[in-house]
């Protein structure tokens, strides 16, 4: 179900571009005399709290349950996936160049920004033509040789996906615990390899998170999370010994309430290992336990209260803790090593009510914080030492500024990365007692892309309650706002998660071919402080929709765009914001491109097996509580499928998606299927192959991209 992390299309890698907006337009042939597929109604009744739901397509979710009706789930999905073939057939050599074009942007032969960490500078790489990362370091100096401690494109050899998760490196540098998915169920299978020889330890450890990985300071014990295989939710932590059966491993912690996510982690300082668990903003709780005896029991930091959240690291005698103890917007506290409960907290950084205090970064002289306001990244840096602070300073209307790696405490260089919609990914060194930044690496373009050519705007939409919802928006010079170009307006909304106006090659094939591309800052973020989340949450989800259909009303009163030419896209819990504003205003939309959507909400829900659900209760609602059943089913893109004219989309899903199960997709495009009153064009794309995060490798994911660009363009008439 809807994860935080999911990647939007439009943030992709890297263009070429001219001085020109004139486009060539003609009329799209969409294959004619095509029988869409129809699926078989199987009515299914769900009732509760006296409502009666009948589910036509309830059969879909049979796939992995392994029954009667496997196949047939199967062979529905790959009759929808011939369709979509037949339909864009005239676009195949389109949609070719458009991969070319995406892929010719990118430097194949490139290579991050090395940072050190314990005496080794670490750094990825790509080769040509490669889909995959090289993992490599180089011992205390840059002119060392190189180490390759893991080549991926090996590692995915053979395979029709594959990820890795953790790579994480003892604290005497020789052994490493990777996680890897060839899946993509997110279900990692954790193995460790030896870097001095280079050589993997004979056992591996299936079913675990990947990436929530620590070791202690024996360089020889790792903990890590198993799944649960039905929720898929991690629920306990496990201490292993390198070279030992797995079957001898020691359970040190379980999670009993399977609402909360957990992981486990180390401090900066490498002093403390992390257990954390936290319920949807709503509640945390952290163990500690000292690293150098990985045998010892943790203790709990704080234990956990409804409404209270926080987050901790360690830097000698102090715990700093990040809090919304009596403080909506979060504050900075500290606490003794031995006096770790809320009584014992006492304040360094207030809460402020017009900024969002989102992390803290600690060096051995400064405090580096992370925050936001009016939907804007501040970073703000403390001198330790004579408690002089001062902001970063960034002149575009709409960026984004974030810390990056820091590893190392004693040093008074920080780290952080830049972007904006007109300015690619770029890497800076920043001297915090100079105020002097340096810069280490910015994403080349290729093709001779020159951001002059291009132009952002940042603005603020009156919503129908009053509240300002910021907007960001890019779009090429020259470009008149007249209501004649085509606008892609994109959107989340959810989980507190902020959706940030950063720099995408790919989106500039759109903005090349008269596109105008939107960011709206809508409620259930947390653009504009923690009440921006909880104004788009549970009962006030609404808010949610209503934001993103307000701003699509803006760009069209400010000519931007026309209501003939105004798309939308979201993915995941975006999805959700698709469905909704598909049923709630159908005529305001000419496309919807709806990524992995989660759009059966009751149902899904409803489901404790389904995996992830009950760690949702408190973002969405649970349906045994009567309220909160009614309210969601009021805006459930499913249940609320009418007999209408739909706008035209395009439906995207991956078969194994671990967040949203291909499912809730596949029954809503049928039930659209069934209901819809229009002729509009509705296509729906399953890999096979993939999960919630679409396919894997740099190249790969690109025919995705121009799969949904050449959607756009076909009902734009735009054809090269």
């Amino acid at each position: 179900m809807k994860l935080k992390t999911i990647l939007p299309f439009f943030t992709f890698l890297i263009l070429s571009c001219n001085n020109s907006n004139k486009v060539n337009k003609e009329t799209y042939k969409w294959h004619e005399g095509v029988a869409a597929p129809v699926a078989e109604k199987m009515p299914y009744k769900m009732e509760a709290h006296g409502d009666v739901r009948i589910d036509d397509y309830y059969w879909m979710n049979d796939y992995f349950k392994r029954g009667p009706d496997s196949t047939k789930v199967v062979d529905y999905l790959k009759a929808e996936n011939a369709y979509l073939d037949t339909m864009m057939s005239a676009s195949k050599q389109f949609r070719e160049n458009l991969f070319s074009e995406l892929k010719g942007r990118i430097k194949e032969k490139d290579e991050s920004v090395p940072y050190k960490d314990n005496g080794y500078w670490y750094y990825t790489r790509f080769e040509e033509g490669k889909n995959y990362a090289v993992y490599c370091r180089k011992k205390e100096s840059l002119d060392a040789p190189e180490e390759i401690i893991h080549d991926a494109n090996k590692a995915a050899e053979g395979k029709n996906y594959y990820s890795v998760a953790g790579m994480e490196v003892s604290d005497n540098n020789e052994m490493m615990a990777v996680g890897e998915d060839d899946v993509s169920r997110r279900l990692y299978i954790l193995r460790f390899k030896n870097l001095k020889t280079g050589e993997y330890s004979h056992e591996s450890i299936i079913n675990t998170e990947g990436g929530s990985y620590a070791w202690a300071a024996d360089n020889k014990t790792l903990f890590y999370i198993k799944k649960d295989l039905t929720t898929l939710l991690g629920f306990q932590v496990w201490r292993h010994e390198v070279g030992t059966d797995p079957s001898t491993d020691v359970k040190v912690y379980e999670e009993k309430d399977n609402r909360h996510y957990i992981g486990v982690s180390r401090t900066k300082s490498k002093k403390y290992i992390i257990i954390s668990s936290e319920l949807s903003e709503q509640q945390s709780e952290h163990r500690f336990l000292d690293a150098s005896y990985p045998k010892g029991e943790f203790k709990v930091f704080q234990s956990r209260t409804m409404g209270l959240v926080y987050d901790i690291d360690h830097y000698n005698d102090k715990f700093y803790i990040r809090t919304n103890l009596d403080a909506q917007n979060f504050r900075l506290m500290e606490c003794p090593l031995d006096r770790t409960s809320k009584e014992n907290w006492q304040e360094v950084i207030p809460n402020r009510v017009d900024i969002y205090f989102s992390g803290f970064t600690l060096f051995k002289d400064h405090l580096v914080l992370s925050e936001m306001k009016e939907g804007l990244t501040m970073i703000r840096i403390i001198n330790q030492k004579d408690k002089s602070e001062h902001y970063l300073q960034f002149d575009e209307p709409a960026y984004l500024a974030s810390v990056s790696i820091n590893p190392e405490f004693n040093t008074d260089i920080l780290r952080f990365n830049y972007t904006s919609m007109i300015t690619p990914n770029s890497v800076y060194d920043y001297n915090m007692d100079k105020k002097t930044k340096e810069l280490k690496k910015q994403t080349e373009v290729l093709g001779g892309y020159d951001k002059n050519y291009y132009v952002t705007e940042r603005t603020f939409v009156k919503a129908r309650d009053g509240k300002k919802v910021p907007v960001s928006i890019v779009y090429k010079k020259g470009t008149n706002k007249d209501g004649s170009h085509p606008l892609l307006l994109t959107g989340y909304g959810s989980y507190g998660s902020t959706s940030y106006a950063t720099f995408s090659s790919n989106r500039l094939s759109l903005l090349n071919r008269g596109f105008v591309v939107a960011i709206a800052h809508i409620r259930g973020g947390q653009e504009m402080g923690r009440q921006w989340y909880d104004d788009g949450k549970m009962m006030n989800k609404k808010n949610t929709f209503n934001d993103f259909i307000d701003c699509g009303e803006f760009l069209i009163n400010e000519k931007f765009t026309s209501k003939g030419h105004l798309y939308a896209y979201g993915a995941s819990a975006g999805g959700l914001l698709m469905g909704a504003v598909t049923n709630m205003r159908p005529d305001l939309w000419n496309g919807i491109i709806a990524g992995v959507p989660y759009v059966d909400v009751i149902t899904t829900m409803s489901d404790p097996g389904i995996p992830l659900t009950t760690g949702e209760y408190l973002e969405w609602g649970n349906p045994a509580n009567k309220d909160e059943y009614f309210y969601m089913k009021s805006y459930s893109p499913y249940d609320n499928v009418e007999k209408k004219a739909y706008p035209n989309m395009l439906v995207t899903t991956g078969l194994h998606d671990s967040q949203v199960q291909y499912f809730e997709p596949s029954k809503w495009v049928a039930k659209l299927r069934d209901m819809k009153t229009d002729k509009n064009i509705l296509l729906f794309k399953t890999n096979m192959d993939a999960g919630h995060g679409g396919a894997s490798g740099r190249f790969n994911a690109l025919k995705d991209v121009a799969l949904q660009y050449a959607f756009l363009f076909a009902l734009e008439g735009l054809s090269k």
